[in-house]
């Protein structure tokens, strides 16, 4: 298991794991919304951020966006899941920052669990203006 930059060869892969993991996770918000804004994911949000990839057997099966100290996306392939490589992730980021603030929705109740188990505590709570959905700013130090 590795986790290091992503290259340009691991940015189809990175979509794809984004796209099939936000359907999954946000079955609240419509289909068309998340697949509306891959193209904004490719050319907009992953370079404007710092992403890290993690391999499994020579195999992308997650990532993470940093933007300073915020976790912009930290996704695993929905075949992946439950398998401790969002911990992983996890780990790493907070190996490489001190302190880290993510968005999650309220409804998305794994992830919000999974955040509070990893230490991060609700410090905001706010309306999405995209999606009018309730989204939370939780915090790790």
């Amino acid at each position: 298991m590795m986790i290091r930059l992503i290259q340009e060869k691991d940015m189809d892969t990175v979509l794809t794991i984004w796209l099939e993991a936000s359907i999954k996770a946000h079955h609240f918000i419509p289909t068309s919304y998340w697949k509306d804004n891959l193209q904004a994911m490719k050319t907009l949000y992953i370079p404007s951020s710092v992403t890290y990839v993690l391999e499994d057997d020579h195999q992308v099966v997650g990532f993470l966006s940093l933007i300073e100290n915020h976790i912009a996306a930290i996704f695993v392939d929905t075949h992946q899941q439950g398998k401790g490589f969002g911990q992983k992730l996890m780990a790493f980021a907070k190996h490489e920052r001190n302190t880290l603030t993510l968005s999650v929705y309220q409804k998305n109740d794994p992830a919000v669990h999974f955040y509070k188990k990893q230490g991060f505590r609700i410090i905001e709570s706010k309306t999405d203006e995209h999606t009018h959905e309730v989204e939370l700013t939780m915090q790790y130090c």
